[in-house]
C-alpha cells in the first residue's frame, strides 16, 4: 500500500526530529517551506504537520509556528486502556532502549497465540505525569507475522503515522476488538526500577490484546502500573 505524501513528509520530520535536528523548542520549517521543499500543495503540508501535532510531538507557538514538544505522547488507539484507567488525550512517554526479539512471558505468548520457545518483537515505553515521574511501563509484543510485514517496528526512530495505521498500511489489517485483562501482583525488580519504587510494590498489571476482524492478535500490550497511581474508571449505561 503507497505512502501518502502527507505522511512521507511527516515521517521524515519525525525522523529528522529524532535525529536531534530539530531539539525541544526549535521550530520546525512552516507549511510554507514544506510546500516548497517538497512540492506539494500548502494544504499537504500541514496536514503533515497536523499528523506531528496530534501525536504531540510539536506545539503550535503564537507568533512562530510550531515547535518541537519536550517529549512525544503516547495517544492510544480507538479507547483502549495503557497501563491503568483509560488515557483519552494521550500522555508522554520516553522509549526504553531499542526494539528487540525476545521470547515473551507465557501469558503474552498465549494472547499472541504464539509457541513457548518463539519470540516476538518488543517495544518498552514508560508513561509519564506532567511533572516527568513515570506512571506506567508497557511492553508492547508483535507477533513474528506482523513484526516481519511491517519492518520498521524494529526501528528506534518514530512511526509518522502511529504503528495502528502503519501495520494497517502494510498489512491490511487492523484492530476491531480489544481484550483486556487486569490483575494485581508484586512488581518485579526491572519494573519497580522503571516505575521508580520498592521490588515487590503492589502493581496492577493490565493485559491488552488487538484482534483483527479474522480473531487474530496484532499485538499485546503489557501495562504496569504501581498501586499508588492506578485507577480504573469504566462509565456504563444502567
Amino acid at each position: 500500500m503507497a505512502v501518502l505524501k502527507y505522511e512521507e513528509i511527516a515521517e521524515s520530520l519525525r525522523a529528522r526530529i529524532a535525529a536531534g535536528e530539530f531539539g525541544p523548542g526549535d521550530n520546525i520549517p512552516s507549511g510554507r517551506e514544506l510546500a516548497e521543499q517538497w512540492d506539494v500543495s500548502r494544504a499537504t503540508a500541514i496536514k503533515a504537520v497536523d499528523v506531528l501535532r496530534n501525536d504531540g510531538v510539536v506545539v503550535a507557538k503564537q507568533g512562530t509556528g510550531f515547535v518541537v514538544t519536550e517529549t512525544p505522547v503516547a495517544r492510544p488507539a480507538g479507547t483502549r486502556r495503557a497501563g491503568s484507567a483509560r488515557i483519552l488525550g494521550g500522555m508522554p512517554f520516553v522509549r526504553l532502549g531499542a526494539p528487540d526479539w525476545a521470547e515473551p512471558p507465557a501469558r503474552v505468548a498465549v494472547a499472541l497465540g504464539i509457541s513457548p520457545g518463539v519470540k516476538a518483537l518488543r517495544r518498552i515505553r514508560v508513561l509519564q505525569l506532567p511533572d516527568g515521574a513515570p506512571h506506567s511501563c508497557v511492553e508492547a509484543w508483535f507477533p513474528p507475522d506482523i513484526a516481519k510485514a511491517a519492518p520498521r517496528l524494529a526501528d528506534t526512530a518514530p512511526i509518522a503515522e502511529g504503528t495502528t495505521r502503519y501495520v494497517r498500511r502494510q498489512t491490511g489489517r487492523f484492530p476491531v476488538e480489544g481484550v483486556d485483562v487486569t490483575t494485581v501482583r508484586d512488581a518485579t525488580n526491572v519494573e519497580a526500577d522503571r516505575l521508580g519504587v520498592s521490588a515487590g510494590t503492589p502493581v496492577a498489571v493490565l493485559l491488552h490484546t488487538a484482534h483483527d476482524e479474522q480473531g487474530q492478535p496484532l499485538v499485546c500490550e503489557e501495562g504496569v502500573t504501581s498501586s499508588s497511581r492506578f485507577e480504573q474508571v469504566d462509565t456504563y449505561a444502567m
